[in-house]
């Protein structure tokens, strides 16, 4: 037999391309969706992993009429196919940032309890200072944000401190405080501020599992309301202020909810804390390797005037404070 036929080429290296196949096979874990996700027939996206595996010599995907499977091989590939067409998109990020600052796609990640009450603000300034600027916006939960940007999925992820944030590079926007909102004959919201130690942790209603605004708001109301002793949550804010107004409970809302006039739309009554006054960070997140820190810059720098701060953040590493 002629050994060229079983070896791999000497010096042959796998395409972006293939790479892209074998990452979203892993991801649909059937030929036929995969190969439209990569808008290609199945019988090139087939024929391109199988040239993969024969440039690794190794064996990658098991196949079956009736499943598809990543060997553990395979998973350990598709971790580094992943990182590398991040690492790529970021390279031809870095080619364009060197033409024109904030410009082209960029695909931002937003978490559900910041989108809709900074981004109205904020989206029209960036038209108007980056009209080159292509921005592609995806709101979801913190993890799965994190998880997309590591993915190169997201070129950056706002979301809201403390979070554990790993290795990822961390833009500080600003603090937004939590403010106390309850129902109008509550006693605490006839008060012009309210003590966050008179709180009765057994009343607040939080947001589900999975909502770092719940963590947040867990941390804030102490120790106690971690034991879950009450066990009524909502899936979203404006569920949580249905509840609340049909006189649930009571709840903690981020001041930027409040001032873009969440509240507009009920009776419910806001009071700012008056002591040990809770609070989260937002900010932006990013790989190391992306190329995109002068594009990071401006648009934290926009991101915080919308608040009314001027000045560009701190860069850190690390954990969430």
């Amino acid at each position: 037999m002629d050994r060229s036929e079983t070896s791999p080429p000497s010096g042959a290296l796998p395409s972006l391309r293939q790479l892209r196949y074998l990452v979203v096979l892993a991801e649909k874990l059937n030929f036929r969706e995969a190969a439209e996700s990569c808008f290609v027939t199945q019988s090139t996206l087939s024929a391109g992993i199988k040239e993969l595996e024969r440039q690794l010599d190794a064996h990658l995907v098991e196949r079956d009429k009736r499943s598809v499977r990543l060997t553990p091989l395979g998973q350990q590939v598709v971790e580094r196919a992943r990182r590398l067409i991040a690492e790529a998109g970021d390279l031809v990020a870095t080619a364009r940032a060197g033409r024109e600052p904030l410009s082209g796609a960029f695909r931002l990640g937003v978490i559900p309890t910041v989108a809709p009450f900074l981004l109205p603000q904020a989206l029209p300034l960036l038209r108007e200072r980056f009209p080159g600027l292509k921005l592609y916006l995806r709101e979801d939960l913190t993890a799965r944000l994190l998880e997309q940007l590591r993915a190169g999925q997201l070129d950056a992820a706002l979301i809201a401190l403390p979070f554990d944030t790993g290795e990822l590079e961390v833009r500080e926007l600003f603090r937004d405080e939590f403010w106390f909102v309850a129902r109008g004959d509550d006693p605490l919201a006839k008060l012009k501020a309210v003590a966050v130690e008179r709180l009765d942790v057994d009343d607040v209603i939080l947001l589900e599992e999975g909502h770092c605004l719940r963590e947040h708001a867990i941390a804030a109301c102490g120790a106690a309301r971690e034991s879950g002793a009450r066990d009524i949550e909502a899936t979203s804010l404006p569920t949580l202020l249905q509840m609340v107004e049909g006189g649930l409970g009571v709840t903690l809302l981020p001041e930027i909810a409040i001032k873009a006039g969440i509240l507009n739309a009920t009776s419910l009554i806001a009071r700012p804390f008056s002591t040990r006054i809770p609070a989260r960070t937002l900010a932006l997140a990013a790989r190391r390797s992306s190329a995109r820190g002068r594009d990071l810059e401006l648009l934290a720098e926009v991101l915080s005037r919308r608040r009314g701060r001027a000045g560009v953040p701190a860069l850190r590493r690390g954990r969430g404070v």
